[in-house]
């Protein structure tokens, strides 16, 4: 495979084995797009080897992996990052702009993120429940831990890293029931709170087809984004006289909206509304900072934080598989039906 998309792309190089690679080319920077069990190993291997690292999401599966990965990176003067491709599309840069310039009235007080998977593509989800080896099932999230992470990491952005309370609670949609979906679950939801009062909710979903939204509240208005239409939409807090509040707001949400459809056409024609945009600016801006020697795109506290949520989120989706972890070899872990529970992070 690595050889026929050589010749499609006109390289030459080819390899199946990391240390010859590492030997024979030297690479500036290695992209790691395997399971992510293995991401920790390969990325600290290349690191050490003197290449930067860009890992796929999941980064890595702990926050404990995480930290160190990004302890090495600082040691050996070396860049890292994480394939959060999401947080570089057009209408993630134009919400990170807004707030910026306060479109909200100052810091988030409140922050939603919904995230959506489409379970009728049997080409992904044939093997993953056909195969108790299956590596996503190996994960201590399972199909959650190989998804969650872009929803995850829109609210890390906004959130402190002292998160004072977290209660998740999932559960097993009754159509993966009805697939044989075993101790799978693909319904979750979470609320957050740090210690500066900021509050947060995630909402994962295999029923809710293509809801990926990101909301953003604050004392002055809220702004949303939806991925799905790529559109952003403002809300501003102001009374308007009388019946006037029936017309005008009304009005303001019509016309984002037709600017936003006219920006996604300016986009196209431009040749800048693709699929693969977030990627390849996330990509572009990560070489930059190879470059000029400047942060990363992505904060390390943002990715640390991220996998440290996922760490407590997967802990109380799962709290059977990972109490009978130590033993998993010997006896199979318990299938819950569904967790819930309140704790600090």
């Amino acid at each position: 495979m690595a050889e026929q998309l050589g010749e499609r792309f006109g390289i030459s190089a080819c390899f199946s084995d990391l240390n010859e690679m590492l030997r024979a080319i030297r690479p500036d920077v290695v992209h790691i797009t395997t399971p992510p069990q293995s991401h920790y190993s390969i990325a600290k291997h290349c690191l050490e080897s003197g290449s930067h690292v860009y890992l796929e999401k999941p980064f890595t599966v702990s926050a404990v992996e995480a930290e160190s990965l990004f302890d090495a990176a600082r040691r050996l003067d070396l860049k890292v990052t994480v394939g959060h491709n999401y947080q570089f599309t057009p209408e993630m840069l134009e919400l990170r702009r807004l707030a910026r310039d306060g479109a909200v009235g100052g810091k988030p007080v409140h922050v939603e993120s919904y995230w959506s998977y489409d379970l009728d593509d049997a080409n992904y989800v044939g093997p993953i429940l056909g195969n108790p080896n299956h590596w996503v099932r190996q994960l201590p999230g399972q199909l959650l831990h190989n998804v969650i992470s872009h929803g995850i990491a829109r609210l890390a952005e906004f959130l402190d890293d002292d998160i004072t309370e977290l209660t998740a609670t999932a559960h097993q949609s009754e159509r993966l029931q009805k697939l044989g979906g075993k101790e799978i679950l693909d319904e979750l939801r979470v609320s957050i709170r740090d210690h500066t009062g900021t509050t947060a909710f995630f909402c994962f979903s295999t029923q809710m087809k293509g809801v990926n939204q990101l909301r953003l509240y604050g004392p002055g208005g809220s702004i949303s984004v939806d991925n799905g239409s790529g559109s952003v939409i403002r809300n501003k807090s102001r009374a308007y006289k009388s019946y006037l509040t029936y017309f005008i707001p009304p009005l303001k949400l019509a016309w984002q909206s037709l600017r936003n459809a006219l920006l996604n056409i300016t986009n196209f024609v431009r040749r800048r509304l693709y699929q693969d945009f977030g990627m390849r600016e996330l990509i572009r801006r990560f070489y930059d900072t190879i470059r000029t020697r400047s942060e990363p795109p992505i904060p390390y506290r943002e990715i640390i934080l991220t996998a440290r949520l996922m760490d407590e989120i997967f802990a109380q989706a799962y709290p059977e598989r990972l109490q009978t972890k130590a033993i998993a070899n010997q006896t199979p872990a318990a299938a819950p039906a569904g967790a819930r529970a309140t704790a600090k992070v």
